[in-house]
């Protein structure tokens, strides 16, 4: 996943976390952004230790999960974009 072409403007995610529905992302102006986990059938598919073992990238302009191979921007979530199949 490519950032070197961030908004400036885009909000970070400062923390994630993961219900056995949604997907939570924290920024650091203080919204929550909460979408549908079946948007990420990964993240779905995923057990409660894989989801939480995820790494910000870009200083919080996207999230990775290593052993998932899964990545989402915030920007991405901002525009309703879900995991492309």
């Amino acid at each position: 996943m490519n950032f070197s072409t961030h908004d400036k403007n885009v909000p970070h995610a400062v923390s994630v976390k993961c219900t056995d529905t949604k997907l939570i992302v924290s920024l650091v102006d203080g919204r929550e952004l909460s979408v549908p986990l079946a948007w990420f059938p990964r993240l779905e598919k995923a057990t409660d230790g894989q989801r939480a073992s995820y790494e910000l990238l870009g200083e919080g302009q996207g999230i990775h999960w290593p052993e998932l191979d899964e990545d989402v921007s915030v920007e991405g979530l901002l525009h309703g974009r879900r995991a492309a199949h």
